[in-house]
This record gives structure tokens, C-alpha cells and sequence, in this order.
């Protein structure tokens, strides 16, 4: 089985950007614990990451061909991005959404996901274990789609 993670815009920042919502974790600390967390699940793992909206459409296209799904941190393109959302529907395949903050406890623009609708689920609110969390999730959705 093999899982696409793709982080979006300001993922970069991780370890310097508002701390007490995303901790101190860095992106390359967190890729490297994704690593360790997918050899105990069993799985191969890709990961990748843009602060550009087009390149983050073109790698969930490319996905396609490659995994089987993908989680998702979109970063603020959670809340914009109908491009993302149109990709996502394009490729039919399992996307997890997931968040280091909790969301619905933040400023009322960051309350609403257009790409939920179009995931098979999402976790939102603890820090790096969001991604551990979805990645089990998807990994279980792929299990058992066909029980």
C-alpha cells in the first residue's frame, strides 16, 4: 500500500509558526516520524509539500497513477481552493483531510473546509498525531473498503 501525504502552504514553517497551535515540530522532524509511523503500519509513504495551490493540483493528479491515497493538510487552501477540491473529485481515490490545529476552535474563516465534503474523513486538533491518526484511518478505509 502506498500513501501520498501532501502538505500545503506555510507547512514549510513548522517549528517557527504559531507554536502553541501547530508545536514545535518541525516539517522534516515530522516527515521523518511519518517514516518510522509507515514502516510500523506497513506501508510506503511518499511525502510532499508547495506554497503553490497549481502544484498541489498537479501532485494529487499524478496520484493517481502511483498510490492508493493520499492525507491531506492543505494549510488555508482548506478554506479556498475549489481548484484542490475539483482534484481531489478528479481522482478518485481516498483522501484523508487533516489538521494540526483544531479548526473549529479558531477564527470563524478557518471554520469551513470546501475540500471535507469530497474526503472520506478528517482529523483536526492534535499537532503532528493528526497525521498518525489519518494515515491509520485511510490505512484501515483501504483494508476494508470491499468488507
Amino acid at each position: 500500500m502506498r500513501i501520498l501525504i501532501i502538505n500545503g502552504v506555510n507547512l514549510n514553517m513548522l517549528g517557527f509558526r504559531e507554536p502553541d497551535h501547530y508545536g514545535t515540530i518541525t516539517l522534516k522532524e515530522l516527515e521523518k516520524e511519518l517514516h518510522a509511523y509507515s514502516f510500523a503500519l506497513g506501508i510506503d509513504i511518499e511525502t510532499f509539500q508547495s506554497n503553490i495551490e497549481g502544484e498541489i493540483v498537479e501532485r494529487i493528479q499524478q496520484a493517481r497513477e502511483h498510490f492508493d491515497g493520499i492525507v491531506l493538510n492543505a494549510g488555508a487552501f482548506t478554506h479556498t481552493s475549489i481548484a484542490i477540491r475539483d482534484a481531489i473529485t478528479t481522482v478518485d481515490m481516498p483522501v484523508v483531510e487533516v489538521h494540526m490545529s483544531n479548526i473549529y476552535g479558531r477564527e470563524d474563516f478557518r471554520q469551513h473546509s470546501v475540500i471535507a465534503p469530497v474526503c472520506i474523513g478528517q482529523i483536526a486538533g492534535f499537532k503532528a498525531d493528526s497525521y498518525k491518526l489519518g494515515l491509520k484511518g485511510l490505512v484501515n478505509f483501504l483494508t476494508n473498503k470491499d468488507k
